[in-house]
């Protein structure tokens, strides 16, 4: 009697534990740190219909702030990770792809020609020739300006660095600032350097110095801040920028006190119906006519991390997203673009320009803080920030910014 019901208590136990890991087998746990209103909608209906096209996976979807998100992301991924996380391209994936800590889903990119459907955010994706997650919207940044203000000072929108410049003088000499910016909180001011270092030594040049292959003290380097000169030293930025952030440096703007801000275009849902007709938008321009003309587009990501309980599971949510129809769908609630060239994104005078400028750009970067390694950038954002308040002590700037760099990256 003894052995029967032992046998029959372990039957149970069996199916119990069978019971369980099936029903845990079709719970997907997602983290995500899309926490501001317009994205948490959009993804709030994408898990929806994902939950109708599977109905018998659940998905478990925790939402967290921004800042915090950036911090505990890091525990997760070593100890008990979610099945999906959401993140960033570029240095930032690429952090967690060397330790080992997200999956290789090339596999998703052959099954469902992502490389031909994100060719352009492809590069972004891939480390050591493998993909490892899938990009669901990504902007433009570029030169955001009063239209009113060029056309009473007869100022033709600048192509070129010297038109750029005399632009600059023009709107000096009649009391407007030609550059509203606040590098407060220092990230402002990395997208200006981005620029300059992209227009003056090109992309490839300014993603091998984010990689710590090339020295701050190389004279390539130090040619970019000569050029920058040219703006800094004439005082064509906003007084005590350091004192505003990018949001209190907006007014400026508004209010026709300054023509331009370097921004990216989640700069242009704050213009208001009163502001939206003065306001227009133009690429960076070109400061050497042989080099070509890459931009900033930081790109959001998802991600399978590499200790992820579900991953198959996880593998049909990243091939969802991935869709057309669903890529436009999320970027139609968050006004930007989607990174699946088959998507449409919303018409809108801003995006089609993005759109434009971004389809025949040389390749794109994610940002300056998102390219390099974190302390490196942290180091960096600040010596820009000194350089723009001190610029005759740039000097000593790249010199502290090469021990760091040496630091950084050991060589």
């Amino acid at each position: 009697m003894r052995t029967l019901a032992k046998k029959s208590f372990g039957v149970l136990c069996s199916l119990f534990l069978l019971l369980s890991g099936s029903v845990n087998a079709g719970e997907l746990v997602i983290n995500s740190d899309a926490s501001d209103p317009a994205p948490k909608k959009a993804w709030a209906e994408v898990i929806a219909k994902f939950e109708e096209a599977n109905p018998d996976i659940t998905v478990k979807y925790n939402l967290y702030d921004h800042e915090a998100y950036k911090t505990t992301i890091r525990n997760w991924l070593v100890t008990s990770p979610p099945d999906v996380v959401f993140w960033y391209a570029g240095n930032r994936m690429k952090t967690f792809v060397d330790r080992g800590l997200f999956e290789d889903v090339s596999d998703i990119w052959s099954a469902n020609n992502m490389a031909e459907d994100f060719s352009s955010a492809m590069p972004a994706m891939t480390a050591n020739g493998k993909q490892y997650g899938v990009p669901y919207t990504y902007y433009q940044w570029g030169m955001y300006y009063r239209k009113d203000l060029f056309e009473k000072y007869d100022i033709a929108v600048p192509k070129t660095w010297d038109e750029f410049v005399a632009a600059s003088k023009t709107l000096k000499d009649n009391g407007v600032t030609p550059f509203t910016i606040g590098t407060k909180y220092l990230w402002t001011a990395a997208g200006w350097f981005d620029y300059m270092n992209m227009r003056v030594n090109g992309l490839d040049f300014h993603i091998d110095l984010m990689d710590g292959k090339v020295p701050y003290t190389d004279p390539r380097v130090k040619a970019v801040f000569t050029k920058w000169d040219e703006l800094v030293k004439p005082g064509y930025f906003l007084d005590n920028h350091a004192s505003y952030s990018w949001q209190e440096a907006q007014p400026f703007l508004y209010n026709g006190e300054a023509a331009m801000y370097l921004m990216g275009n989640f700069l242009a849902a704050n213009f208001t119906d009163e502001v939206r007709p003065k306001m227009g938008f133009f690429q960076f321009p070109v400061i050497d006519p042989s080099v070509p003309n890459a931009e900033d587009a930081p790109m959001d990501t998802i991600h399978i991390p590499a200790k992820a309980k579900n991953k198959e599971d996880a593998r049909k949510f990243l091939a969802f997203v991935a869709q057309p129809e669903i890529q436009t769908m999320i970027n139609e609630s968050l006004l930007q673009i989607p990174t699946n060239n088959k998507a449409k994104p919303k018409d809108d005078e801003y995006l089609n320009a993005g759109v434009l400028m971004l389809s025949e750009a040389a390749g794109t970067a994610q940002f300056y803080d998102r390219d390099t390694d974190p302390s490196m950038a942290k180091e960096g954002m600040k010596g820009f920030q000194q350089y723009m308040v001190h610029p005759d002590r740039i000097d000593k700037i790249l010199k502290k910014l090469e021990k760091t760099r040496q630091r950084t990256f050991k060589e």
